[in-house]
């Protein structure tokens, strides 16, 4: 299968620090089957100097496809990946947070089953394979683990990491979908929705996590896990 460019979108909210080094590696990367990149930045309406290096990496790196866009309210990382996915034009798309949890380098992983003619959504698990995974919070893995498990309850996959970034799509396919959640929902409500689309091919692949503390950034707290609850709830049972 011919794919001519991916789109990898990139949320970012107060990544000032540490933009450069997921650009780097984004650009670094080079992916399988002649593929292109087109980088979607969404900023969320960062206080720091994100916009700053952002175009100062853009001045840098011409030779990098990058389109920027900024929110001018915080409106959360669901909402800045909807402003990116419908910004996007590869015939495929992946998301990638800002930070440096997850590894670009393995954009070719999420690939393979797209090209190999066998997958029209790949996500990347961070709990399979034998890629190396941070040691962090057990409590959070716990909690992980019990949300794929609510999801996969209704609807019917088997997916080990319902929850991750990692998560690569057909661009055609996730842009007729009507998104709603505006923060950390949108994992699950894009995962029921997603389930519910006739003979789609959903495949599953393992990933390396360098997962952050939140001395070191990370955003996510315990409000975003019930608030996935509630949205496994509402999109797979009120549909």
């Amino acid at each position: 299968m011919e794919v001519t460019a991916l789109s990898i979108i990139i949320p970012a909210y107060n990544e000032g620090k540490t933009i450069h080094r997921i650009l780097d590696k984004v650009r670094e990367v080079e992916l399988i089957g002649g593929i292109t990149k087109e980088v979607i930045v969404v900023n969320d309406c960062s206080t720091d100097n994100t916009e700053e290096a952002l175009h100062s990496y853009k001045s840098t790196y011409p030779d990098l496809n990058i389109q920027y866009y900024k929110h001018e309210v915080n409106k959360g990382k669901g909402a800045a990946l909807h402003t990116g996915i419908a910004m996007a034009k590869g015939e495929f798309l992946v998301i990638q947070d800002a930070d440096l949890e997850y590894d670009p380098a393995e954009f070719n992983i999420l690939l393979r089953p797209v090209l190999d003619g066998f997958a029209d959504v790949v996500y990347g698990s961070r709990f399979m394979g034998g890629n190396a995974h941070r040691i962090l919070f057990f409590w959070h893995s716990i909690g992980n683990k019990f949300l794929t498990f609510l999801s996969n309850m209704f609807t019917n996959l088997n997916l080990t990491d319902m929850e991750t970034c990692y998560k690569l799509f057909r661009t055609k396919t996730i842009q007729s979908i009507h998104l709603k959640e505006k923060r950390f929902g949108f994992e699950p409500e894009v995962t029921a929705k997603i389930a519910r689309i006739p003979k789609i091919r959903i495949y599953e692949v393992g990933i390396s996590y360098y997962g952050r503390t939140f001395a070191e950034g990370k955003k996510i707290n315990w409000k975003d896990g019930f608030r996935a609850i509630y949205c496994i709830l509402r999109y797979n049972l009120f549909k």
